[in-house]
């Protein structure tokens, strides 16, 4: 944990002192944001397409309720579904709403001594709010890069700061973000189980996304920066012809040095699961071994098939002699006969 702090302290430090270098502003505001896009955009890509490539020798589909069977046995779509539409839907839950966090369980030990399951709702509440706050976040920022602004944002920002507090409005995605992230921080610190598995990797990306977070509401409500000049840039970046018109402001370009960095990082960390989910064969699979066969990429096209039958066929005698139980008896012939009379 400490490492990953010091990380993003000298992270910070570097764009806030790098700015004050004259010519600097145009490095940390122009140079590293689309270095940062174009690794993002790169290394999502070439994850994606890696995972895509990658053979399922097994249909492994997760399954936890009754796969179709009998036409008079009733099959739980979700749990276990076989047809393409039915993953669809299983596939939309999970994406969506986190249904397998939903459903998680915490195991913990009581007197006598004792194993109980409870319920444990609290981190797919931190999970959805952190995911989608942080989802909001980014649409409204496109206000920034757009001109004009999509139809979309107004109703958004109308609907984030509905119970608006003071001026500027406080918006309710700040608010449950910075409850999330904290969340999801002390539970890694406070649980031990949890703190025992965690690694810097872990926690960087925590780290990392409150500073973002910090920076911003500094930004929003506490230091005054020039938006005008702001709004120039990012449109400029957005449409390849930046300029710095103005003084903005230190805080601005360690916000923007901060977002840079998470771009650069995120295909190369466990944030890719947000791609990785699509891909996951435990997910994307329908349960219907039964129906279809199952054929195996890696399979060598020089090698046929060898049922248990075949195999039985060619080492009965073996398996007979080493007293291997075979489903067929060995065929009456010279052999038998010869066994018969040493007896």
């Amino acid at each position: 944990m400490k490492e990953a702090l010091l990380a993003v302290i000298a992270l910070v430090l570097i764009a806030l002192l790098g700015v004050q270098i004259p010519g600097m502003q145009y490095f940390f505001g122009m140079l590293v944001p689309y270095v940062a896009f174009f690794l993002f955009v790169g290394g999502f890509v070439w994850r994606v397409l890696q995972w895509a490539k990658s053979p399922v020798p097994f249909s492994i589909s997760t399954t936890c309720g009754q796969s179709q069977s009998l036409p008079w046995i009733k099959q739980n779509k979700l749990e276990s579904p076989s047809t393409t539409l039915d993953v669809v839907k299983r596939m939309a839950l999970e994406i969506l709403v986190f249904r397998s966090l939903f459903r998680n369980t915490k195991a913990s030990i009581h007197d006598g001594p004792k194993l109980t399951y409870e319920s444990s709702k609290w981190l797919w509440l931190a999970g959805l709010a952190f995911h989608y706050t942080f989802l909001v976040t980014v649409v409204r920022h496109m206000r920034l890069f757009t001109n004009p602004m999509p139809f979309f944002i107004g109703p958004l920002e109308f609907m984030d700061g509905l119970m608006q507090v003071g001026v500027p409005t406080l918006y309710l995605s700040n608010v449950l973000f910075v409850l999330a992230i904290t969340w999801l921080f002390l539970r890694r610190v406070v649980i031990a189980k949890v703190r025992h598995i965690s690694l810097p990797s872990d926690y960087f990306p925590l780290f990392l996304i409150f500073a973002i977070v910090s920076t911003g509401i500094l930004m929003r409500y506490f230091i005054r920066v020039d938006v005008v000049t702001i709004k120039k840039l990012t449109v400029g970046l957005a449409t390849f012809s930046p300029a710095i018109t103005g003084e903005i402001g230190s805080i601005f370009f360690v916000h923007v040095f901060l977002v840079s960095i998470l771009l650069a990082y995120f295909p190369f960390s466990k944030l890719m699961h947000l791609g990785g989910v699509f891909l996951s064969p435990t997910r994307n699979l329908p349960s219907n071994s039964r129906m279809v066969r199952h054929i195996n990429p890696w399979n060598n096209p020089n090698i046929k098939p060898h049922a248990y039958a075949a195999y039985e066929d060619e080492f009965r005698q073996f398996m007979v002699d080493a007293d291997i139980p075979v489903e067929k008896e060995l065929p009456a012939g010279p052999e038998a006969e010869t066994s018969d009379e040493k007896e």
